[in-house]
């Protein structure tokens, strides 16, 4: 029951005085979404809004439960499908009024393992990168380690962090026929190193804005070159970032603490330096909620919270 794992009016802490923080709400709880949380049967680890139909995405782990729910905007329950998927990471919805396909990445060690899927809305599988059932490093063919989310423009080309705590720690770059445009990081924490690139988002300027959340920073890089453009971590003292989206009028970063049950909403700067980081507001939730992704409705502005500890997904409003 979503009464039971939000905090409403609470506003997070944090260790030092912003003069970019606004005190009052940006964001309130929707507290009649969705309709009929009783759908939630399993860990509710990513979700994905297609703003052209009015439609969420959520993926959801567990024993003999549908691996994908799919919700109206207005949290009506629409119907569910559960095909050769074993452990879903991260769901991106990219949408166009012609043609919808939904992206997924799959952790599971099983025989569908260490891919990212492509699926019809109705969650027929269309595409499959990486070798299934098989970690690796390879390129060619690409192979995947517990590869964590992807992120594909209206183009058609695709970012993809891989990955979630396996031998892999890298951005790629993938063209429309996914070959390898380009490829950055090891496992490090160094320039363009990573440890656990959890979440990838790209701003209209052409900047890639990575989650390196065992890091405790975000690395942000030119989308055409891949190089780096410059990091955060001042924000990020208290928990890594686990999931990065950018508001529809990429005003704010929305980013989510999985370890401290917080979302967090950070000034994003305009063209041009990546300069500091800014905490603008935060949410904070209940404990053990474990905020994993996120995702933004760049037509309403509302954020949908995945919530692997709270076994839901909540959405938030803005307030303005």
């Amino acid at each position: 029951n979503s009464k039971l794992y939000h905090c409403s009016g609470c506003l997070g802490a944090i260790a030092f005085y912003s003069p970019w923080r606004i005190e009052q709400q940006l964001y309130k709880l929707d507290v009649g979404w969705p309709k009929h949380p009783e759908y939630f049967t399993g860990q509710t680890f990513c979700v994905a809004i297609d703003p052209f139909h009015d439609l969420v995405y959520v993926a959801q782990r567990g024993a003999n439960v549908p691996k994908v729910l799919v919700f109206s905007d207005e949290g009506y329950f629409l119907h569910a499908w559960n095909s050769t998927l074993e452990m879903p990471h991260g769901i991106f919805a990219v949408s166009t009024p012609t043609n919808t396909s939904i992206w997924i990445t799959d952790v599971g060690t099983g025989e569908y393992g260490h891919t990212v899927k492509q699926y019809s809305p109705s969650g027929k599988l269309i595409q499959v990168l990486g070798t299934q059932g098989k970690a690796g490093t390879g390129l060619n063919p690409l192979q995947f380690d517990q590869p964590a989310e992807i992120f594909v423009e209206q183009t058609g080309e695709i970012y993809i962090v891989d990955g979630d705590g396996g031998m892999n720690n890298r951005l790629f770059k993938l063209s429309t026929d996914f070959k390898e445009i380009w490829l950055r990081g090891e496992n490090g924490s160094g320039v363009g190193q990573f440890k656990i690139p959890h979440s990838v988002t790209v701003d209209s300027v052409g900047r890639v804005w990575v989650a390196d959340r065992g890091n405790k920073r975000i690395q942000v890089f030119d989308k055409v070159t891949g190089e780096w453009l410059g990091s955060w971590s001042s924000c990020f003292v208290e928990d890594g970032p686990s999931s990065v989206r950018l508001t529809a009028n990429e005003e704010y970063l929305i980013v989510a603490q999985l370890n401290i049950n917080r979302v967090t909403v950070l000034a994003a700067p305009p063209i041009g330096s990546i300069g500091d980081c800014h905490v603008v507001n935060t949410i904070q939730l209940a404990d053990e909620v474990k905020p994993h992704l996120v995702d933004v409705n760049v037509k309403t502005g509302a954020i949908y919270v995945a919530e692997i500890g709270a076994q839901q997904v909540q959405k938030y409003v803005p307030l303005t």
